[in-house]
């Protein structure tokens, strides 16, 4: 490891050369209160910026033991200090220094979500940032002295202000642990106790706006209220008593009028599979992690998938076991996304009137006599929800505001009446007795088999002009090879961190892919070595880290896979 003079040294050497003199600067430097890994150094001013790691010894950040004892803590220990880093660098970096990035100090930002990053790592020995640099230049030549500025005068204020314990608040950094335990343990206690998710008393489940994921203030927000009916307690490790709003498995309608909370609460529902920040307002929210949010989703690739629980007898003898198309329509899509889900093993489907497919959701009494059954290839869900929590124990929450046909199914009926929760149920069956509606059921005796694809490495090949080509075009779009695989209809998807590991992860896994694994073994063998090994297993440096990186859920990584256009199966 070589000494700060030496690196200094070397940034004197260097002054005024050309951009690529700074690749004389790459190694691991001791800068006294801290070790510094240069391990990439960018090319030139406008390309990706140079990757470092910031590495403290415990001994110095002094950070107890007891905040990183389990991968809970640790994972909270590792988000809030990232954080605390993002702020620290908006109140010391200079920024603009030169040509192109040049200035830049970025560490991975955080959304609302306590996600398991690569931009911390806390371990007994050492707490460690990994950070990207942007190396300062005029035009193309090195401003050494500008770049000695953020080494020594920048880079350890960050470290001072951002990974040291004693000049951090040990209240918040408790809260933030502790946060996220009680979040963990409460959603282990949802399936003991029947439950597919819990809404606790006093949430803000409201946003800023539809482009902010921050709550609304308190003042203007109606905080979240428990039907007695289906309050239910529960005793935190930290916390103690909450009490909540306890959704139990089966079939529940979340009903009302238009923008009474409907589709709010259910977007609160379908977030927490994650944990949340302090203050979020929905860190009391928490959902089976097995749930999957469901739509339609016109123009997908579908491939080989069995959508014939939901549709049959198309026109011209198309079979539907193992239905392929490149453009799927609103129903065939919808179909297709919950057979996929249910081949990942989800044990809980979310979906939104709003946006699913009319005639995949509801087909009434008066369409069943105008078009005969042998005439329609599609089963709508109406038919089908039961047997799916009958036969695979599967439940399902759905917002509706049009259709009280689904009353007939539902095990319960909560109505959202300006943002206040009501338990509506037995109300819904009277009204269902009282007005029936006389439609045919047309889902058969059973829901159907769920066939588990085997994935082929044809069409994973990401490099282009010998070159590998995976990036993330923000949360929604991902690069991979020739293809642009569009992600914007998987709604449970929170970071652009979490999309750019799941490009990662399907080059990874393709190793995997032997003609006999299933998608399913596939990407659980994946997330199994990246539990034991950490997400650096997918970085694609050798002994480097972009540090960039977010844990995503197997089902959002199967639906890349799925929309990828030129992803096979058998």
């Amino acid at each position: 490891m070589k000494s700060k003079d030496y690196l200094g040294s070397t940034l004197k050497r260097i002054e005024g050369k050309g951009y690529k003199a700074y690749k004389d600067i790459q190694g691991s430097y001791d800068l006294k209160d801290f070790e510094l890994y240069i391990d990439y150094v960018q090319g030139d001013p406008f390309a990706s910026p140079t990757r470092l790691r910031v590495r403290v010894p415990q001994k110095r950040a002094g950070f107890p033991q007891r905040l990183f004892t389990s991968r809970v803590r640790r994972t909270a220990l590792e988000d809030y200090l990232t954080r605390e880093f993002a702020g620290a660098i908006h109140r010391v970096a200079k920024r603009s220094r030169g040509a192109g990035k040049s200035g830049l100090i970025f560490i991975d930002p955080c959304s609302q979500e306590i996600l398991e990053r690569t931009s911390m790592v806390v371990t007994p020995d050492y707490v460690e940032a990994r950070i990207s640099m942007g190396l300062p230049a005029q035009g193309r030549r090195v401003l050494a002295r500008e770049a000695a500025d953020m080494f020594f005068k920048e880079l350890p204020l960050l470290v001072r202000e951002a990974l040291l314990y004693e000049t951090l608040d040990s209240e918040k950094i408790r809260a933030h642990g502790e946060g996220n335990e009680d979040q963990e343990y409460l959603r282990g206690e949802l399936q003991k106790r029947g439950l597919v998710s819990f809404v606790g008393n006093d949430s803000i489940l409201p946003r800023k706006s539809g482009a902010s994921d921050l709550p609304m203030n308190r003042e203007e927000a109606v905080p979240f209220t428990s039907p007695r009916d289906l309050e239910v307690e529960v005793d935190l490790p930290n916390a103690g008593k909450v009490k909540g709003m306890g959704i139990p498995s089966g079939i529940t309608l979340i009903v009302g009028g238009g923008y009474h909370g409907k589709s709010t609460l259910l977007r609160a529902v379908e977030r927490g599979v994650y944990n949340h920040v302090p203050g979020d307002g929905r860190e009391r929210v928490v959902t089976l992690e097995d749930a999957v949010k469901i739509r339609a989703e016109d123009g997908r690739k579908v491939e080989k998938v069995n959508i014939s629980p939901f549709i049959n007898n198309l026109p011209f003898h198309k079979g539907t076991v193992g239905f392929s198309t490149e453009e799927a329509s609103g129903s065939t899509s919808q179909a297709a996304n919950i057979m996929e889900s249910l081949e990942m093993g989800s044990r809980l489907l979310l979906l939104d009137e709003d946006t699913s497919a009319t005639n995949f959701m509801i087909r009434d009494v008066r369409m069943q006599s105008l078009v005969s059954r042998d005439k329609e290839p599609i089963t709508p869900f109406i038919d089908k929800v039961k047997h799916l929590y009958n036969d695979l124990g599967v439940s399902t929450i759905l917002v509706l505001g049009g259709s009280g046909d689904y009353f007939d199914a539902a095990d319960r009926v909560i109505m959202m009446d300006e943002y206040c929760a009501l338990e509506v149920t037995s109300r819904a069956k009277e009204i269902a007795h009282q007005y029936q509606t006389k439609r045919k059921q047309e889902g058969g005796e059973e829901f159907g088999d769920i066939i588990h694809r085997i994935p082929l490495k044809k069409g994973l090949d990401p490099t282009r002009k010998g070159k590998t080509k995976i990036s993330a075009r923000g949360l929604s779009s991902l690069q991979f090879g020739r293809q642009e695989v569009d992600l914007s209809m998987v709604e449970q998807l929170v970071d652009v961190s979490q999309t750019r590991a799941i490009g990662d992860i399907m080059y990874f896994s393709a190793h995997l892919i032997d003609g006999k694994r299933t998608l399913n073994e596939v990407i659980e063998i994946t997330l199994d070595q990246i539990e034991k090994q950490g997400l650096d297993l997918l970085s694609p440096f050798r002994g480097q880290h972009p540090g960039e990186y977010a844990l995503p859920r197997k089902y959002e990584i199967a639906a890349a896979f799925n929309r990828l256009r030129t992803f096979h199966t058998l």
